[in-house]
């Protein structure tokens, strides 16, 4: 099975037939929202401030949108002046990362609009590739995070990879993330919060077969409790990081990679020059309103040298 097909069968919101979406949204208690959405499934009219084109009845809700942006944040010494960010394909590869090893951390995840409201809890699947010699490794991580409604959850540097091997083509991430609200589900992560998760998944130089035992639990863990009622996928995005020149791939270097959930009309008018982080207080912000937060769902993951043994 290839990567990209992981999922398919587990589709986030966005993907959803109307008469699909409207019901997973009357579950999780969004109620005029789906109304809206059968309304418009039935050609009835629709009576909302925002409209697009397609058939969504609106374009104000921040879980229906299914295209990302990627940016990358490089190292930078302590200071107080806003970082500036970069598209993640308009930044130089680090070619001393060719066949070494990195450690991968979660630093972000921020829910500006899930599906219902108050508590989220929120389950994340990580994929990468671990490069051994001979061997590509198909790595998954789970973790679980409870996010209040607009905030971001409490986490800095969470390891999810430690030791991940890097080949001479650089390496591949997937990201999915399941908004958790079956009651029987959500006592049932809890294992996810020990400490043993918290600790990342630790890799070695070659193979281990109870880590790729691990990773198809990870995975099935992931797909079944994606299937269930009230929990709906809200966002899957894939990412390759080489060392080629070609504009329109990211490049695999040191530093922190922003995915952010945007309308895909924005992606031919989002501008990273508009953004940048503010390390007085650790948030992305417009740099012309630096009260004014990224108002759309993303997630940080960073990328540093392994100095382990």
């Amino acid at each position: 099975m290839s990567t990209s097909d992981w999922f398919e069968d587990r589709p986030i919101l966005g993907k959803l037939a109307p008469e699909q979406a409207a019901a997973k949204l009357r579950e999780v208690g969004e109620a005029a929202a789906a109304q809206s959405l059968e309304e418009a499934a039935t050609g009835e009219a629709v009576a909302y401030s925002i409209k697009g084109p397609g058939w969504w009845p609106f374009r104000d809700r921040a879980w229906q949108h299914t295209a990302h942006t990627f940016g990358h944040l490089a190292p930078a010494p302590p200071g107080s002046d806003v970082l500036s960010i970069n598209h993640a394909g308009n930044i130089a590869a680090d070619e001393t990362l060719k066949n070494g090893r990195i450690k991968i951390t979660l630093d972000r995840l921020r829910v500006a609009d899930y599906p219902g409201s108050g508590m989220h809890r929120v389950l994340f699947d990580f994929y990468a590739q671990n490069q051994v010699p001979g061997q590509v490794e198909h790595l998954h991580f789970n973790a679980t995070y409870r996010v209040q409604e607009g905030e971001q959850a409490a986490i800095l540097g969470y390891p999810i990879f430690v030791g991940l091997n890097v080949g001479t083509e650089g390496v591949a991430f997937k990201c999915f993330t399941v908004n958790v609200s079956n009651d029987a589900d959500e006592a049932f992560l809890g294992f996810l919060e020990s400490d043993a998760f918290k600790a990342g998944l630790q890799l070695a130089t070659t193979v281990q077969p109870a880590i790729g035992l691990f990773s198809e639990t990870a995975l099935a863990l992931t797909k079944s409790i994606a299937a269930h009622n009230r929990n709906v996928p809200v966002q899957d995005f894939y990412m390759g990081l080489d060392f080629s020149a070609i504009p329109m791939r990211a490049r695999l270097a040191e530093g922190s990679y922003l995915a952010v959930q945007i309308p895909e009309l924005l992606q031919s008018i989002w501008n990273w020059s508009d953004w940048g982080y503010n390390p007085t207080n650790g948030q992305v912000v417009k740099r012309d309103d630096p009260a004014q937060l990224v108002p759309y769902n993303y997630l940080v993951f960073s990328i540093s040298r392994y100095e382990g043994e």
